[in-house]
């Protein structure tokens, strides 16, 4: 029996379409990574194509390893020569070979979002610019919004010619010149450097083009503009380009994923093939006709309708309570209720739209008793005690990040403080050379006085584990900073349990850097460094540990490639899920990504649903009303159980109505009888008809999330007005005017 044999149609089609554009959309729970997998096996088994001229990119790297093991196992001897790799990790190899024509070192660092905040700090202290004004994380933001699209600091200044906009570019430029000094690279560097690098020099392209002539590229709703870019120029020779996406599963526009990637494919790909993956593996078909009938109600979307040869399983459930404490209450114990039928913790997880939104489950769970974990995204590696001993090896391995000697130049305390660090950094400055080497010459540097001898002493320091480092392994090397400096032994006398926590991080440090050491062909501290660069990429689910038998609370951003028995989707309420800006900003495309996140949290549950939402929530410590959420009225009464009973609660609906309060018709009617239609007035939610607006073309106008703008357009459209306006810091937006709610400043 061939391997081929276990796929079904779709996937068989995919697999064996292996020339030109394919663009393969695959729907949640369809065994995309299977015809991937199975796709590349094909390639090398029956087409006879070299496994190194096969690349397969995916985002993360848990993804990656999966696939890299997958192939492994199906392909045996000559799968080591693929090409399997993260858009991050590939762009870094290629930049480590090719970089020194862009002017910088092969031996660059990476900066993560802690470097890039300390180095953005610096620059706006430089330029005297009020971090109020421009604070760090937008200042950063904006510049990798930049980035994403491809665009330089010569760019952002035509594309935003307004004081902010130039404010911005003329930051932007002198945070790419200390990047640049320090031969650092930031994430998004990754990307943008090596489509400068293709564009700049042609012979470059064209041997990559030549090695990679199958590209496969997982994800693919996922992608932004430059990662758009890179995929297109390296797939132009022999456009052996196959995607794999789900357009409904697009849910990252905020890290700049833009969804038209995947849309407009075949236009960019006039004669792409188009392949549907619709049988699912997972769910019951109740659960997928419930998410089926969610999503179908976006238009920026591919048609798809997912189904499954498994049984219908149960209605999924939904439950209206009158707080968020009761809401809480009543999942906790319905997770108690289904581990006493026999269902293990861990098969059952919590899900909500925001992190705030998991403080009241916790204390529900931890009142009855019940194991968790909370997965908030958090990278081992951007732990202070691990950020600062690897601050450590990248001194040691280079002079010239000047943001890591500086981290670690009073870490344990020596009695250097920020005055002396500041007349260093001047010393350095006005000399143009690294930090390192300024601290090298402490004796030759003004007014230090009695710090000079620290500086001195911490410069020496640092020329004794260089040496060490030479004749020493790296886990020797740790070992040795950790007992010099008394790194370990100031945690061991503070005999906290943070502190013990800490010391139990720094073991498993040591225990990362022996695995290295004893499994890369030829282990280097510089190969040690530039592999956990790649770590950091990828915080969060990437990285969620085995936690034993424990339910998990997590976002529905971080849910996205799980799946569980057993999922509970909290706070499903308007102004919740959807969320109250996405609203408010009168941008339809929100509301769609909002609907897409529903989408992709229903299709986590393999086995049962449970949706909840409360009447009444404590929001900036006042309580507010909200009607159920919009995506529970989505879906039609034969998938979902409410769980009430319909002829009490069709009477009270018919008294709040005579009262004036929420009803609606149909599927509105529905949800206010589940819901006891208790106390929000219809009038607070429904968009009244705008006869007229109070401004016009030309006019400045503000926005409650854009800020000010300038009204562009407007245009009738049915009961409201189509506007569009410019704003100061988000640019060109159009929007109904019954909804923006904008004023006239």
């Amino acid at each position: 029996m061939s391997i081929y044999d276990t796929l079904n149609k779709e996937q068989k089609e995919a697999v064996f379409c292996t020339e030109g554009p394919l663009l393969m959309l695959a729907g949640a729970g369809t065994g995309k990574t299977r015809s991937i997998t199975h796709r590349i096996v094909y390639l090398v088994e029956q087409k006879g194509v070299n496994p190194w001229n096969i690349l397969a990119i995916t985002f993360t790297n848990k993804a990656a390893r999966e696939m890299k093991e997958r192939a492994s196992a199906l392909l045996g001897p000559g799968s080591e020569d693929l090409w399997i790799s993260t858009f991050h990790a590939f762009c870094s190899r290629i930049l480590r070979r090719n970089i020194e024509l862009l002017g910088y070192n092969r031996n660059f660092t990476i900066y993560d979002e802690s470097d890039q905040k300390t180095l953005m700090k610096e620059v706006l202290k430089e330029m005297n610019i009020d971090n109020k004004q421009f604070p760090e994380k937008m200042a950063l933001a904006a510049i990798s919004r930049a980035k994403e699209e491809c665009r330089t600091p010569e760019d952002y200044r035509i594309d935003h010619d307004d004081y902010r906009g130039r404010i911005i570019a003329d930051i932007y430029e002198r945070y790419q010149n200390r990047l640049r000094k320090n031969d650092a690279l930031d994430f998004d560097d990754l990307l943008m450097k090596t489509v400068e690098l293709f564009q700049s020099y042609p012979d470059i392209l064209e041997y990559y083009q030549d090695r990679f002539r199958y590209i496969m590229v997982d994800e693919y709703q996922d992608t932004n503009t430059v990662q758009f870019l890179f995929v297109s120029m390296l797939a132009r020779k022999y456009r052996n380009l196959c995607v794999v996406g789900d357009d409904d599963q697009s849910i990252y526009k905020f890290r700049g994923a833009n969804i038209f990637n995947i849309l407009n494919f075949e236009k960019v790909f006039p004669d792409a093939r188009v392949i549907r993956l619709e049988e699912n593996y997972r769910s019951t078909q109740n659960i997928l006709d419930a998410a089926n009938s969610v999503i179908v109600n976006n238009e920026g979307r591919k048609e798809k309708k997912l189904w499954t040869r498994k049984d219908k399983g149960e209605l999924v459930h939904y439950k209206q309570y009158d707080n968020e404490y009761d809401e809480a209450e009543g999942v906790v114990s319905r997770i108690r209720f289904l581990m006493m039928r026999g269902v293990e913790y861990q098969d059952m997880a919590v899900l909500y739209r925001t992190n705030a939104q998991s403080r009241i489950f916790e204390e529900k769970l931890k009142q009855r008793n019940i194991p968790y974990a909370i997965v908030r995204g958090v990278s081992f590696y951007d732990r202070k005690e691990i950020k600062d001993l690897m601050s450590y090896l990248r001194v040691v391995d280079t002079s010239s990040d000047d943001l890591a000697v500086r981290r670690i130049i009073n870490v344990p305390r020596r009695g250097i403080g920020q005055t002396t660090i500041a007349r260093i950094q001047d010393y350095a400055i006005s000399r143009e050379i690294s930090f390192l080497e300024a601290v090298f010459q402490a004796d030759q540097i003004p007014d230090l006085g009695r710090a000079a001898g620290k500086v001195r002493k911490f410069g020496d320091l640092i020329r004794d584990f260089r040496e060490t480092a030479m004749e020493s392994e790296i886990s020797e090397l740790m070992d040795y900073i950790l007992e010099t400096t008394g790194y370990r032994l100031d945690l061991e006398a503070e005999g906290t349990d943070e502190a013990r926590s800490r010391l139990d991080d720094i073991d498993e440090l040591i225990n990362d850097i022996v695995y290295y050491e004893d499994h890369a062909e030829e282990p280097s501290l510089r190969g040690f460094l530039e592999e956990k660069d790649m770590y950091t990429l990828n915080a969060g689910i990437d990285n969620l540990e085995d936690d034993g038998n424990k339910v998990l609370l997590m976002t529905l951003h971080n849910a996205k490639g799980l799946e569980f028995a057993n999922v509970f989707i909290g706070g499903m309420e308007e102004g919740v899920f959807p969320g109250y800006a996405a609203m408010v900003s009168g941008d339809p495309t929100e509301i769609e990504e909002e609907r897409r996140l529903c989408y992709v949290g229903i299709t986590r549950a393999k086995e049962r649903l449970f949706l909840s939402s409360a009447r009444r929530r404590m929001t900036r410590g006042q309580a507010q009303y909200n009607p159920p959420s919009r995506f529970i009225d989505e879906i039609p009464e034969n998938y979902i159980d409410v769980g009430l009973d319909r002829k009490s609660a069709r009477s009270e609906l018919e008294r709040a109505e005579r009262n004036g309060y929420y009803s609606g018709t149909g599927n509105r009617r529905r949800k206010a009888e589940m819901s006891g239609i208790k106390p929000y007035k219809l009038d607070d939610y429904r968009v009244k008809p705008l006869d007229r607006l109070e401004y016009g073309v030309g006019d400045t106008v503000k926005h409650i999330k854009f800020g000010r703008g300038v009204v562009l357009e407007i245009s009738r459209s049915g009961k409201d007005y189509e506007v569009a306006v410019d704003f100061d810091r988000v640019g060109r937006k159009k929007m109904f005017a019954s909804f923006a709610k904008l004023k006239k400043v």
